[in-house]
């Protein structure tokens, strides 16, 4: 252990501790810019470059970066010395003299850490400020939008993208004031091998990187007298959405949202958890299906099966692993079977032509919004969901109707498409899908009642987890992963023929949906996102169903109208193709 002294404060820490994380034991706060780590996860940038973390270390003649300077024996740092506030100061000012000043119309108003950075270091002029000297690329994809005049050069985007998804969109493009980042060559994203996942957004400290926004559509069709807009909330929203109203992370606010939502103008609130609840039926089926062939001796059935709800990850395999293919599901996500249904079982329940009914995601991830777009999931040109929009934009939705979210009362979803399980709430959270799964695998292939519903095995935040499964004696081996890094470490030994599993759950976010890029800023706070977690498991526990197969309304469903699990309906309207998606 290392003793040092920062601010009079005597800290002892252990050997490789950095300043920053030895200040922060004795909540000494360093302001940082460039840095970020998500602990607990692998979400970490490091580049010690932008050097607003600098302080000051007795016997240095130079001030060093806290963020990457290791504590030492006897070290004496003072993190608030005259001389290291105006160097931080000038530092500000000089990001400031190529930064737009367009505060007021950027997205990230109010959320910038650049801007609240600014204001802590009392930044009242800008002595180096003759305007911008580059201007650079402004990109709107399908789900992100790049505005790099805004770009700080912090690195964050670039980190994540290359050292935690491993995607490799991302990196440095030009020298002096024409500096940013981008794809290589100066490509537009969506000639990249870009998966929408979002997360250079979720980092960004700045509005050089945001989400499309919809608002503007979504107001267009709630006022257009002839729609029947409806909504349907992702799982992982409900735990976040509280935290654009001052609500502590990971309160559940399941019942203002829906009254947020009517008190809009939605016609219907549905709950996505009901279509997690199908997919289970769908991939459940198909685990099932692949398993028993494996058993009897079938050697061209292809194991492991992966799950395929989420779209960055289905992105990311279309990409990279397009020799891979006839491994994931082909279930659809959640949200595109909930789609689907909305506009055939539902529409013709209530008499309303196809063409007239508007569905909305509310999600908690940026890919969802590429993902609608996808031709396979439209019927002649008319998407199963018409466009998705992010936890964050119904925040800025709501204070924009002028609705007092606290004071809501708490309404119900609608029905038939609202009932769900827990199962369909564990979706939300990394290892919830495969949880989900097994629920219903584990007693359609035994014929027993399980002895106990939850499956601790395959929780945690871990990158990548794996578990055997007990199938009256038969061995299921499974396996976890969050971050596209991660899942390239198992598609990999996957090509290579030295995967053995017969199950593979992944997400692209950290933590999965509840670390999604739509979701209200984490700022790298894992309490956060553990907060999140906990709730999610408090909903499936407080639930009165928590099995998938057990839900009413779904066997409705497919007594009335899909007729069994993997049925030919049932594939027209819940399933999807893969392809090829490599950059030749």
């Amino acid at each position: 252990m290392i003793t040092l002294t920062i601010d009079r404060h005597v800290v002892v820490v252990p050997a490789n501790t950095t300043i920053l994380e030895a200040a922060k034991t004795v909540n000494v706060e360093i302001p940082t810019l460039c840095h970020i780590d998500l602990e607990g996860t692998c979400v970490k940038s490091n580049p010690a470059s932008c050097r607003l973390c600098v302080v000051e270390v007795d016997g240095r003649h130079n001030l060093v970066p806290a963020c990457a300077t290791q504590c030492r024996q006897g070290m004496v740092v003072h993190t608030s010395s005259p001389r290291v506030l105006r160097a931080r100061k000038t530092v500000a000012e000089l990001i400031l003299s190529d930064h737009p000043n367009d505060c007021l119309t950027c997205p990230k108003c109010s959320d910038c850490e650049l801007q609240r950075l600014v204001r802590r270091l009392n930044c009242r002029v800008m002595p180096y400020n003759d305007g911008e000297h580059a201007h650079r690329k402004t990109e709107i994809t399908p789900a992100i939008k790049r505005d790099m005049d805004k770009c700080i050069y912090c690195r964050r985007c670039e980190s994540v993208c290359n050292e935690v998804q491993t995607v490799g969109a991302l990196g440095a493009v030009g020298r002096g004031f024409t500096t940013t980042i981008a794809p290589s060559f100066n490509k537009m994203l969506n000639e990249t091998n870009c998966t929408y996942c979002g997360q250079c957004v979720a980092v960004c400290p700045v509005g050089a990187l945001t989400e499309r926004d919809y608002a503007e559509e979504l107001i267009a069709d709630i006022t257009h007298p002839d729609k029947i807009v409806i909504a349907q909330t992702a799982p992982a929203v409900r735990y976040a959405l509280g935290e654009e109203f001052n609500f502590k992370p990971g309160t559940s606010v399941t019942g203002k949202m829906v009254t947020a939502l009517k008190d809009m103008g939605f016609d219907y609130v549905f709950d996505t958890d009901f279509g997690a609840d199908m997919t289970i039926m769908e991939e459940g089926a198909e685990i099932l299906d692949r398993l028993q062939k494996f058993i009897a001796g079938d050697k061209n059935v292809k194991l492991p099966i992966m799950t395929s709800c989420c779209p960055a990850w289905v992105n990311f395999y279309e990409h990279d692993y397009p020799d891979l293919l006839d491994y994931p599901s082909t279930a659809k996500s959640p949200a595109q079977m909930f789609g689907a249904v909305a506009k055939t079982y539902w529409a013709e329940k209530m008499g309303i032509p196809r063409e007239k009914i508007v569905v909305v995601s509310i999600m908690p991830c940026l890919a969802k919004k590429y993902e609608c777009n996808r031709d396979e999931f439209k019927v002649n040109g008319n998407p199963d969901v018409d466009y998705s929009i992010s936890t964050r934009e119904l925040a800025a939705l709501i204070r924009r109707s002028n609705i007092n979210f606290d004071s809501l009362p708490d309404s119900d979803f609608d029905k038939p498409l609202g009932e769900s399980t827990g199962a369909g709430a564990i979706f939300g959270i990394t290892g919830g899908v495969m949880e989900a799964a097994l629920r219903t695998v584990y007693e359609k292939f035994t014929g027993n009642t399980l002895p106990r519903i939850e499956f601790d095995q395959v929780r945690g935040l871990d990158g990548i987890r794996e578990a055997t499964i007990d199938l009256n004696g038969f061995e299921l081996r499974v396996c976890v992963v969050n971050t596209l890094g991660n899942a390239r470490i198992i598609m990999d030994k996957l090509r290579k023929g030295e995967l053995n599993y017969h199950v593979v759950e992944v997400m692209a976010c950290p933590g999965g949906c509840i670390g999604g890029a739509g979701q209200p800023y984490h700022h790298g706070n894992i309490e956060t996102l553990k907060a999140r977690q906990r709730a999610v498991y408090a909903e499936d526990a407080g639930k009165r169903l928590r099995k998938s197969h057990e839900n009413p309304d779904i066997q409705k469903l497919y007594k009335e109208f899909l007729g069994a699990p993997l049925s030919e309906k049932a594939h027209h309207l819940l399933h999807t193709s893969f392809y090829d998606k490599s950059i030749k």
